[in-house]
């Protein structure tokens, strides 16, 4: 069994060779926390459309990638359920897992790839609720000294598209934290992100997290059956989650600052204040 995705027709991937390399290379990816790419289709088909009263015929590229099936689906079918049928234990493991995948993605291969499109539906489940990264449709592959690159396609979901993206075009792994964080804070409180076109990168939903989950009686109220130590790990979430959001993205904590953090280490940039609010 494989999950096909379908990209739109000429949607922007790179072209001919260099499609085919940079899909070789997700090919290659091999982590627990990665979705497995099996394979890849891109070919052009002649089509005749419509164009000033003519008809034309134009070239028109397909492209299709070819991922590992996973039964459980995404997160976003499972994501703001009631607790009952996924309780924080499952929750803190998906949102590790995803922190990891991330880690292996920006700091454990040649140059960083930046996935572009962390978002509830690209995260995968398996049986055992272990997070897979996929749908790499839009993703970049960077070089080794390369930290950031522009684009005047912007292509996303609102709601999870980082502001120096969505408003210059500008793509670094920030872009992912801004992403992770969204997902984290969704995750940790099952609220839904309702990012519309007026609030692009969901400044409101930010606020709302900032507001309303700063007591521990909220977190209890959410989780009743926490211990101490659960407790400790939503607080670690949602400092994790605002921090990663902030409008500036020089304030943002790296993939590895991330993993330290929950792994219940002390990470200087967590000291600092997190200023995300309504903008």
């Amino acid at each position: 069994m494989i999950a096909v995705k379908r990209l739109a027709e000429n949607s922007p991937v790179p072209a001919g060779k260099t499609f085919e390399a940079e899909v070789t290379n997700l090919m290659a990816l091999k982590h627990r926390n990665v979705v497995e790419l099996v394979s890849f289709c891109h070919e052009a088909q002649k089509k005749v459309v419509q164009h000033n009263g003519r008809y034309v015929i134009v070239d028109v590229i397909e492209s299709c990638l070819c991922y590992k099936y996973l039964p459980k689906g995404s997160l976003d079918k499972h994501l703001y359920a009631d607790t009952t049928s996924m309780n924080w234990n499952t929750r803190f493991k998906i949102i590790n897992g995803i922190c990891h995948g991330l880690h292996f993605l920006h700091k454990e291969l040649d140059g960083p790839l930046v996935h572009m499109n962390l978002v509830p539906s690209s995260i995968w489940l398996d049986d055992n609720w272990v997070p897979k990264i996929a749908d790499f449709g839009l993703s970049r592959l960077f070089g080794q000294e390369q930290t950031r690159m522009y684009t005047v396609n912007v292509k996303g979901y609102n709601g999870y598209m980082a502001p120096e993206y969505l408003y210059r075009g500008e793509i670094s792994t920030m872009s992912d934290i801004y992403s992770l964080g969204m997902l984290i804070l969704e995750i940790t409180t099952g609220e839904k992100n309702c990012g519309y076109s007026e609030d692009r990168s969901a400044r409101n939903f930010v606020t709302n997290v900032h507001e309303n989950w700063n007591t521990n009686e909220k977190i209890i109220h959410k989780y009743p059956s926490l211990d101490a130590n659960g407790l400790q790990q939503v607080n670690a979430c949602i400092v994790i989650g605002l921090k990663c959001v902030e409008a500036d993205r020089n304030k943002r904590p790296s993939i590895v600052d991330i993993v330290q953090k929950l792994n219940g280490k002390r990470v200087p940039i967590f000291d600092q204040a997190s200023t995300s609010q309504k903008q």
